[in-house]
């Protein structure tokens, strides 16, 4: 059997799932679905497969790059993190990887799945891939067509005459079709959801991407050939990648090629896209409601309400989407969940903060979450984890009061350091050099307040940094 290697897209942002996916922290490093995450979920999703299988290429940016290590730390995972420059869609991004695997094996097979599915029958996902295998072997560009069970105009389309569970060649790819269009694909059951996962070797991918996308091979060459191969992240060269355009693997290649297959793919799938979404795949009551967190529901029917850090009540609903957060609540018609990207273009167009972050932000030594912003002045509440370190730093326009209230820190400023216990204090000036450590056994909590005429985050400039990130300020 020929070497199968998970390559997972982990580039979206997930807007229609505000206000639970954010851009610095998208749907797919959330546990939606399960106690995992759906990152965690797609790594997972070929244990047990047979024959050669190793872990995995993940394509990620820049910011979520610490989330992405440690969510398949937690797993007991190693990876191959290739950090795009820039978000330039599912062509360039496979592209990046295939060039990867190339220089050392261009057989291997890449088996390439967005971040952010669901897939319930997992022993029916894995018979698909194995059944697509041969195909792939042949030098066909395999992609998985969902069969339909309604009438769905969220999703494109491929067109193929089916031949049991066999791959058979895809005739066309179709756009989003409206209601009457897609009731007359469901009824002649020649076409499928467009699912977005593909099998194919290295080669026959860049070869198809030489022939039809020949401007996305030559930029992802050598921007591939300049890397910096870091001993966490693989990061392709900006330069050379910054001149690559756009496209999806479909526009760019699926379309174009002779040698497009399907194989028919029937495992409980979902791109969880929306709310709706969310709640059709979700473990649900008798009356049709999924409820996660401190929620009560009375005389309530067919919703999903998702309570994080307060309690919600709900009386007397039907089809409604509730979603609180530290932050913000969202309240939508399950039927009108598509159009939360909507609110989250107006929110950007505000610049507001709730599109980007959480409350609670995670970093790789920990988190930190603001607890109160007000002019002149801000309340942090800081973990810093087990044998993890801040950046040795400096600030030009704001103070810090330490106080810890769980755990030990050990604290520089400037000359001197010194570990500090709980109810133990320290005050960072202006322009001090500062650092907080936690060479202990448990994690340590500290409540931060800054005081200044700016307390932007990116007020900072790094002089050492365990995490690569000397010289920058975000």
């Amino acid at each position: 059997m020929s070497k199968i290697l998970p390559v997972i897209l982990s580039g979206g942002s997930g807007t229609r799932l505000w206000p639970a996916s954010r851009s610095m922290y998208p749907k797919q490093l959330l546990p939606l679905t399960s106690d995992k995450t759906m990152l965690q979920e797609t790594a997972l999703r070929l244990d047990g497969l047979p024959g050669s299988f190793e872990d995995c290429f993940v394509v990620c940016n820049e910011a979520h790059r610490f989330l992405v290590a440690e969510q398949l730390r937690a797993l007991g995972r190693s990876a191959r993190i290739v950090l795009e420059p820039e978000g330039r869609n599912t062509a360039p991004a496979v592209a990046l990887a295939a060039f990867l695997l190339a220089e050392a094996d261009a057989s291997t097979m890449l088996l390439v799945m967005p971040a952010d599915h669901v897939i319930r029958d997992i022993h029916a996902f894995q018979t698909a891939v194995l059944t697509g295998l041969e195909a792939a072997d042949r030098g066909d560009l395999v992609t998985f067509g969902v069969v339909p069970d309604r009438a769905e105009t969220g999703y494109g389309y491929l067109k193929a005459t089916p031949d049991g569970t066999s791959p058979v060649a895809v005739q066309a790819f179709v756009e989003k079709p409206d209601t009457a269009t897609a009731e007359r694909y469901l009824a002649s059951g020649e076409y499928f959801w467009n699912s977005g996962m593909f099998l194919f070797s290295a080669a026959s991918y860049l070869a198809a991407l030489k022939e039809f996308a020949p401007d996305i091979h030559a930029a992802c060459e050598k921007s591939i050939a300049a890397r910096d191969d870091g001993a966490d992240f693989i990061r392709p060269d900006a330069a050379a990648f910054a001149g690559c355009r756009s496209d999806s693997i479909d526009y760019a290649v699926m379309e174009k090629t002779t040698h497009a297959a399907m194989v028919p793919l029937n495992a409980g799938w979902s791109d969880v896209g929306s709310w709706s979404a969310l709640h059709a795949v979700a473990e649900k009551d008798d009356s049709g409601n999924s409820v996660s967190g401190d929620a009560w529901l009375h005389n309530c029917t067919n919703s999903y309400v998702s309570a994080e850090s307060r309690l919600v009540a709900a009386v007397g609903l039907d089809d409604i989407v509730i979603v609180e957060t530290k932050d913000a609540t969202l309240v939508a018609n399950k039927s009108r969940s598509q159009d939360v990207k909507a609110i989250v273009d107006q929110l950007k167009a505000q610049n507001r903060e709730e599109t980007r972050l959480h409350r609670q932000v995670f970093r790789p030594w920990g988190s930190y979450d603001s607890l109160e912003n007000m002019p002149g002045f801000q309340v942090k509440r800081l973990i810093v984890n087990p044998g993890a370190v801040l950046s040795l730093q400096k600030h030009a326009r704001r103070a810090e009061h330490w106080v810890v209230v769980q755990g030990k820190a050990r604290i520089t400023k400037n000359d001197d350091v010194f570990d500090m216990g709980v109810n133990e204090s320290a005050y960072i000036a202006i322009g001090d050099i500062h650092r907080i450590a936690n060479p202990f056994d448990e994690p340590v909590h500290i409540i931060e307040v800054q005081c200044g005429d700016y307390l932007g985050e990116d007020d900072i400039v790094r002089l050492e940094d365990n995490y690569g990130r000397e010289g920058t300020n975000t």
